[in-house]
């Protein structure tokens, strides 16, 4: 493993044990708190693809005319992880982005798409990002994630941006949650198999090739910079952070529903 990776790594270590301790996770048994918590999710997962999509601006050719760009590898595994969150396949062999895989998971559970259809919506009539969010019926640490995911894809520093991917958003959803959506479903709950699917593929798809290939990544783009290591391991200290707080706020959701 590469020193640099290793020292960011365990930079992050005791914010990463803190997040995968949050009692957040331990108030999640029935359908009704899912909806709570796909409620606020969906958000991480909306604005994931854009993160993934400014690493696919920065490391691979998308103008017109073409030529190769960067490193061939790291080309090859952001056009993977494109392919995969854009047009996979749900359960029933339907291609659908992953977003739309949880959209309908949220609508078979129950949960309120409400807010997610009027942040999308309103984009696409010209909002900006910080109107849309302002207006929208959702957590306040909800919109402070979303709005630090495009503070760090508008700084336009493509170590940032992949530092935010690489370290921020994998591996933060526990595989208890299979268990406890089995559970479930054991019992004789059939509205609940949409989301299962989705977080079966998600753990498959995260625990595959992504995670080195991520590594290597980071090391391509920031080579032996020690300004970029260190502000990538700033970005992924504050990532891990604001999901904490994301989760702080589902937790309240929770509490008081």
């Amino acid at each position: 493993m590469n020193p640099q990776i290793d020292q960011l790594q365990a930079a992050l270590s005791a914010q990463r044990t803190k997040l995968l301790a949050h009692p957040m996770y331990a108030q999640i048994h029935s359908s009704t708190d899912f909806q709570v918590f796909m409620e606020q999710h969906i958000f991480a997962v909306w604005d994931f693809m854009s993160l993934l999509k400014a690493l696919q601006r920065n490391l691979t050719c998308v103008e017109v005319p073409w030529a190769p760009k960067g490193s061939p590898v790291t080309r090859r595994f952001i056009n993977e992880i494109v392919l995969g969150e854009e047009s996979d396949l749900d359960k029933d062999g339907k291609v659908l982005s992953h977003f739309e895989m949880y959209l309908e998971a949220m609508q078979q559970i129950g949960a309120n798409t409400l807010p997610i259809h009027q942040l999308t919506e309103w984009l696409s009539y010209g909002k900006t990002l910080d109107e849309a969010l302002y207006q929208l019926e959702i957590r306040e640490e909800t919109r402070a994630f979303v709005r630090f995911t495009f503070e760090i894809i508008n700084s336009g520093q493509l170590h940032k941006i992949a530092a935010l991917f690489t370290f921020g958003r994998e591996d933060l959803i526990p595989d208890m949650f299979i268990e406890i959506l089995r559970e479930m479903q054991s019992q004789g709950q059939t509205n609940i198999d949409k989301l299962l699917y989705y977080l079966e593929r998600h753990i498959e798809i995260d625990g595959g090739d992504h995670g080195p290939i991520s590594l290597q990544m980071m090391q391509e783009i920031c080579g032996s910079d020690a300004i970029k290591w260190q502000e990538a391991t700033e970005v992924s200290i504050q990532a891990l952070e604001k999901r904490y707080a994301l989760w702080d706020g589902v937790q309240a959701k929770l509490n008081s529903k």
